[in-house]
């Protein structure tokens, strides 16, 4: 028999796996953003990971060349969800029973062939929240509100949530005299704007510009008169809401097409107001050209101030027209869009995550092995009472080196009964956080500070009656 052949173990590129540590910061950071969405009434669904492959054909070339195909055991094209909205369209489209508006949430993985990035990955988490079957403004002004609010909600203090209108950008072709069909060349080279800068823009707009590799990207052939247009667009001054909405109304008062995203930003902009969403925190940008191939409304995209090279963590917008594909007529629809794992990876950077691999709050030591029993009903008891309970059961057999394995899971308490214990019918707890803050402590500690040191030191274990050890460990547990 030949031998077996090792296989190395490594990731693909553009995947990562999620270790104890950062899968707990992971799920709590899930469960936060879920509360918020909750909190606003929003219900739960779920879509399988794969499609036929024409339900997520035909939303804009980019997503096209993302797209993870195959084909299936029985011969069908198949392919890998890129997003949760389109299968949200197809949910819509396909049950007509569901109640409208149909306000739904969705945590789930979506994969792109996309080119690996800092916090962008080939397959990652989204955490979506849409209302479908509503035309009204305020349903966009409480997308916003619910952007606000989850970020908050994370503890996340310094971040923009920047919003827009796709019939600004529209606007800006007549007021430009640029034809439509040039839009989404126009609009995606605007949206290279904080990375190129203006020169390069106008270059690429033009007649084209040299990147930094070399290489040469083509121009747009406009003219100097429809550039100067744009660059008079690009410097409508940032500042508060109403001053922003005030300017782009001057800019384009001879443009009829504007009226219409100008009201639409009034109304969103009363909406905030009568939300009190802060201006620091939710910003009119005009700047924003997002989701081309199927924003019809209002768009937005949140950025965290402290990590700009991650770029948009949470987006989205109005979208009335995707529904169209399936059904054939137009069903209203807004909504927003967590990258779970790049806001994660975000958030990792920044120490905003707290990270522990074990999910236990306490350890129940085993020192007298003939007595398991005995500790495998003290675990049972503690777990029946709501306590996350890990009772040891590697193969150190001494104290030191099980509660050096408690320290490395940072389980905060450990539960030890040795041979005196069970004679006398008590149990010893001890307060491994405490003990490790006041270790860290005591080198330092001087005057009062050592006498404060001496003082916690002597409640860093107790020892209790074994009837009384729930009850003494919920205590502990409420001062942690």
């Amino acid at each position: 028999m030949s031998e077996q052949q090792i296989v190395e173990p490594r990731l693909l590129r553009g995947f990562r796996d999620y270790l104890p540590a950062q899968m707990n910061a992971r799920l709590r950071m899930i469960a936060a953003i879920r509360n918020v969405y909750e909190r606003y009434g929003f219900q739960p669904l779920d879509t399988p990971a794969q499609e036929y492959r024409v339900t997520l054909m035909g939303y804009g070339e980019e997503n096209t060349k993302q797209i993870f195909a195959f084909q299936n055991p029985e011969e069908e094209d198949v392919a890998l969800r890129f997003d949760l909205t389109v299968p949200l369209a197809r949910v819509v489209a396909q049950y007509p029973d569901l109640v409208l508006p149909f306000r739904r949430y969705q945590v789930a993985p979506v994969w792109r062939a996309d080119k690996p990035d800092p916090g962008r990955f080939r397959e990652f988490i989204q955490f979506d929240l849409d209302a479908v079957g509503t035309s009204s403004l305020a349903a966009d002004a409480e997308i916003l509100c619910a952007m606000h609010d989850t970020l908050k909600a994370l503890g996340i203090e310094r971040f923009k949530v920047r919003f827009s209108d796709r019939k600004v950008l529209n606007s800006l072709l007549d007021f430009a005299g640029i034809s439509h069909d040039s839009a989404h060349s126009v609009f995606r080279i605007l949206d290279k704007l904080e990375k190129i800068g203006i020169d390069g823009v106008s270059a690429e707009l033009t007649e084209g510009r040299i990147d930094a590799s070399g290489d040469k990207i083509p121009g747009l052939g406009l003219n100097n008169n429809q550039v100067e247009r744009i660059k008079e667009f690009i410097a409508v001054p940032k500042g508060k809401r109403r001053e922003v909405l005030s300017s782009l109304e001057s800019l384009f008062t001879k443009v009829e097409s504007a009226k219409e995203a100008v009201e639409e930003l009034r109304f969103v902009c009363n909406s905030l107001d009568a939300l009190s969403i802060s201006e620091d925190h939710v910003q009119l940008d005009l700047s924003i050209a997002r989701g081309l191939d199927y924003y019809t409304g209002p768009v937005f995209e949140a950025s965290l101030d402290d990590a700009p090279e991650f770029g948009s963590v949470f987006g989205g917008g109005r979208y009335d027209g995707l529904v169209e594909r399936f059904l054939g007529r137009k069903i209203p629809a807004v909504g927003a869009s967590i990258g779970v794992d790049r806001l994660f990876a975000a958030m990792e950077m920044l120490g905003l995550h707290r990270l522990a691999p074990s999910t236990a709050k306490v350890i129940v030591t085993v020192m007298e092995p003939s007595r398991l029993s005995a500790y495998q009903k003290l675990t049972r008891e503690l777990r029946e009472a709501g306590i996350n309970t890990e009772m040891y059961l590697g193969e150190e057999k001494t104290l030191g080196k099980q509660l050096q394995y408690a320290n490395r899971q940072q389980i905060p308490l450990a539960v030890i009964i040795g041979s005196d214990e069970f004679a006398k019918g008590e149990v010893t707890i001890k307060n491994l956080k405490l003990g490790g803050e006041l270790q860290d402590k005591k080198k330092t500690a001087q005057g009062k500070e050592r006498e404060e040191w001496l003082k916690l030191s002597r409640t860093v274990q107790v020892t209790v009656p074994l009837a009384e050890t729930t009850h003494q460990i919920k205590k502990t547990l409420e001062t942690i």
